[in-house]
């Protein structure tokens, strides 16, 4: 080791001033003269915050390595000392070893240096810890790092509790196997869940790039299933590629049948476009029809041809029904025009049939007088068609009207047959002869001895008299 009283090896690193031994003895210390002009050592920066943990899979609780406590160098005179010839001495459980010489300041600034050095020791014994206990970094190279630090321990130009970092390198020495195998099953472990998890995520893109249709939702779940996988880590590049292999398959596979489908449906999308430009030349050439009735139904029959046509291109399908419902808004104004007028007309006609209706029912009797009734009917009828149609929603309670004077003459015209109908007293003299026949046979019967016969006659008699006897009083109700 350097000379401690050189300035320069006061602030040296650590690694020159704990892997060495001091190179010069403490007689040739004491016999070098102080040299006045030399600076003492300055103070020797501190350790900086320690590294933490790097990010890794997560440790269970019992496989992690507690991390002792900081050991703190404590009073420097508990564990060391320089005598009056400048040596320095640690003490140990067996005995005092000499580990310097201090000839440029005080006793408590050399034990003080001295005590610094430890600490910065100690800060590498509890980094070793903490990578171990973290499972962050090589466990063996942790472990070659201890294996030197404890090395070179017995030799070490230090003040503090030596014994007690020895005890802990020896437990970094003999614990990271340990921890190395636990962090490969670990790995091993993280690796096959890895691997499943994109050997699922594989299958599904090949379900979607060889069945689905839903375009929309497959391709955003599969930009989704492409975020997880990059998310997903710790597999061999040999198996990873083949898993990537799968999905881009997959996915280049939807890719394709998307596009045909949709190259499917621009080429549908055209010849809708086309046959819609035909539809629109048949509504502009119809919209000037005056047939209403035809053309209207010719205009339902083009707009079920238009939805049956399907629909043309997103920029062009709105222009083209917007052209289309132009022709269609020319007749169907024109008509509703016509329509209005047809419509004045009818409740005109209508006031005229009702104000016919009215004196005709007034002054049309056929019982008083057959002849006049029949001739001031006719003459109604002629004006009743004269006037011509009339609202639908009246049409039916006006010709109802109509009917029932009409039935009215032709029930008396009835009336007046039946009663001077010749064939009715026919009928009635005819059954009063029949009866007779019948009681006249039944008296034959009864002479005859047929009782029997004759009871039966006279029931047929008296049946046929009963239907003379109505038809008698039919006549005399007239």
């Amino acid at each position: 080791m350097t000379n401690p009283t050189d300035p320069t090896s006061a602030s040296g690193s650590d690694a020159d001033t704990s892997a060495a031994p001091p190179s010069t003895s403490t007689e040739e210390a004491a016999a070098a003269p102080p040299t006045p002009s030399a600076p003492k050592p300055g103070p020797v920066p501190r350790p900086g915050p320690r590294p933490g943990p790097r990010p890794g899979p997560p440790a269970r609780p019992a496989d992690i390595t507690p991390v002792p406590a900081p050991v703190p160098h404590g009073d420097p005179h508990q564990y060391g000392r320089i005598d009056d010839d400048g040596v320095v001495w640690l003490k140990t459980a067996d005995g005092e070893r000499q580990i310097g010489s201090w000839q440029a300041g005080s006793v408590d600034e050399g034990l003080n240096h001295f005590a610094r050095k430890f600490d910065d020791l100690a800060t590498e014994v509890e980094i070793l810890e903490e990578r171990l206990a973290a499972r962050s970094g090589d466990p063996h190279k942790a472990q070659t790092a201890a294996r030197h630090l404890l090395d070179g321990l017995p030799d070490a130009a230090v003040i503090g509790d030596v014994a007690k970092l020895q005890e802990r390198l020896t437990i970094i020495v003999g614990s990271a196997d340990e921890v190395a195998d636990s962090m490969k099953a670990e790995r091993e472990h993280t690796r096959a869940a890895a691997i499943a998890r994109k050997e699922e995520l594989a299958s599904e893109a090949e379900q979607i790039g060889a069945d689905s249709t839903q375009w929309k939702v497959a391709g955003d779940r599969l930009r989704a299933i492409l975020d997880e996988w990059k998310t997903i880590k710790g597999i061999d590049r040999k198996t990873d590629d083949a898993l990537w292999k799968r999905y881009a398959k997959a996915r280049d596979a939807f890719n394709r049948r998307r596009g045909a489908h949709f190259a499917e449906l621009d080429r549908e999308r055209a010849g809708a476009k086309a046959r819609k430009e035909e539809l629109i030349v048949r509504a502009e050439e119809l919209s000037s029809s005056t047939d209403w009735g035809t053309t209207s139904a010719k205009f339902r029959e083009l707009l079920v041809e238009w939805k049956a046509a399907g629909r043309a291109p997103r920029d062009a399908d709105d222009a083209l029904w917007h052209r289309f419902k132009a022709a269609q808004d020319v007749f169907f104004a024109a008509r509703n025009s016509a329509t209005s007028e047809r419509d004045n007309e009818y409740a005109a006609n209508a006031s005229a049939k009702i104000a016919l209706l009215e004196e005709a029912e007034k002054t049309i009797d056929p019982v008083t007088d057959m002849d006049a009734a029949r001739r001031d009917f006719r003459a109604f009828r002629d004006k009743w068609d004269e006037i011509g149609k009339v609202p639908r929603e009246q049409m039916g309670s006006l010709e109802g009207r109509a009917r029932a004077l009409e039935k009215r003459i032709r029930d008396a015209e009835d009336a007046q047959w039946q009663r001077t109908d010749p064939e009715a007293e026919a009928r009635a003299a005819q059954f009063a002869d029949r009866a007779a026949q019948l009681e006249e046979q039944a008296r034959k019967a009864e002479e005859r001895g047929k009782a029997k016969d004759a009871a039966k006659l006279r029931e047929q008699a008296a049946q046929w008299q009963e239907w003379a006897q109505a038809a008698a009083s039919a006549i005399a109700d007239r």
